[in-house]
């Protein structure tokens, strides 16, 4: 969602510069653990919500159309176990799942279609998050198949803030060359601080191969969503309107650590 810029005439004819604030839009599944070894507890917690995640500002989210889980090569279909819950003061949804052996867990969700009128279109973000359970990690490169869709060329878990991640963002299975990719931190305790509203979300484009590259300066979960236009376009009353695809996937950075 692309921040907006423009010039308001005032009475004694200067012009003023002024923002109008676009916040990034974000399909979110943030898991309560996104590495799950052999003391952790088996059941992880899965939060999914439609929200603007560094000003920790809630939208709704309608039961997503399909949620589910791609393990061992086979999708599993989770949408009869969501609960419905409140996410950043707005409705989201909530699932418990019990990693029974080790291996790559991909969640994933496809919402229902959000109409937003400030961009006077529909969004579609097609959501992934990747879990990591008891040491085995083949796998993690996998494409679930999703409409778009993030595919990893880095880990997307055990990377140390400050470590670069790589992805290709893909349409209808293929790369989508110079795809441009918002990127946006979880402000989850609300302390983070941007200085300016460039710095809310930032913006990547990727290669001529779809490849984009970033560098988490912080610790905690990141948000990229690369966004393209549908060659459908949805009704709306009476009035076609075009729909904006988001391929999300959201990773987790954790601190360096030291001997105590």
């Amino acid at each position: 969602m692309k921040r907006r810029f423009g010039a308001l005439l005032v009475p004694v004819s200067f012009f003023f510069l002024f923002s109008v604030s676009a916040w990034g839009h974000f399909g979110m599944i943030i898991p309560s653990d996104s590495m799950v070894m052999q003391d952790d507890p088996r059941t992880v917690r899965l939060e999914l919500s439609f929200s603007h995640p560094f000003e920790l500002a809630g939208m709704e989210l309608e039961k997503p159309k399909i949620f589910g889980v791609m393990a061992q090569g086979t999708r599993t279909d989770l949408l009869p176990q969501l609960k419905k819950t409140a996410i950043l003061g707005r409705a989201g949804w909530h699932s418990d799942y019990t990693v029974s052996r080790p291996g790559i867990y991909q969640f994933y969700m496809e919402p229902q279609p959000y109409w937003e009128p400030a961009e006077d279109c529909f969004i579609i973000h097609y959501t992934k998050t990747v879990i990591a359970a008891f040491g085995d990690d083949e796998g993690w490169d996998g494409e679930i198949g999703l409409k778009t869709e993030i595919v990893p060329l880095s880990k997307p878990f055990a990377l140390y803030a400050g470590n670069v991640f790589q992805g290709i963002v893909k349409l209808d299975g293929k790369p989508v060359p110079f795809a441009e990719v918002e990127v946006e931190h979880y402000n989850r305790d609300g302390q983070a601080v941007a200085p300016t509203e460039y710095m809310i979300t930032q913006t990547v484009k990727a290669d001529g191969n779809g490849i984009f590259t970033y560098a988490a300066p912080k610790a905690g979960w990141w948000g990229f969503a690369a966004l393209n236009t549908a060659r459908e376009r949805m009704k709306q009353g009476d009035q076609e309107k075009e729909v904006e695809l988001g391929a999300v996937l959201w990773v987790e950075f954790v601190d360096w650590q030291t001997k105590k």
